[in-house]
């Protein structure tokens, strides 16, 4: 029972952060519409949650939003806040996911050996 409830509130952390990225982001160096929440995963007390994002573009563009990501935790927090009945408002720690980049690196090679 208590699994499902923390799927639930990643499922909705995951959604509030995604809505809020546009706001929060806006007139930020690195444009909101290059990243993508892939994941959320709260700890079982709530009170810390891990964000994963992927971002659109280069190295050096992933590591700057990654860390316009990290400035602006607070916001995201606050709107949780206001959004989101929780006893607490969990702690926001991002970190990019390279799973897509991997996954693109895969079928890259899977289309290399079938034209082979």
């Amino acid at each position: 029972m208590a699994v499902d409830r923390i799927e639930r509130v990643d499922s909705l952390l995951k959604r509030v952060i995604a809505e809020a990225m546009f706001s929060v982001m806006q007139g930020d160096t690195v444009v909101p519409g290059l990243i993508t929440v892939t994941d959320v995963h709260c700890g079982k007390d709530l009170r810390d949650a891990t964000v994963k994002v992927s971002v659109f573009g280069d190295d050096a563009l992933k590591e700057t939003a990654l860390q316009h990501l990290k400035h602006n935790a607070r916001r995201f927090q606050q709107i949780i806040n206001r959004e989101v009945r929780l006893k607490f408002t969990p702690r926001l720690l991002f970190q990019l996911d390279r799973s897509l980049e991997k996954g693109d690196e895969v079928l890259a090679i899977l289309d290399k050996l079938g034209n082979g």
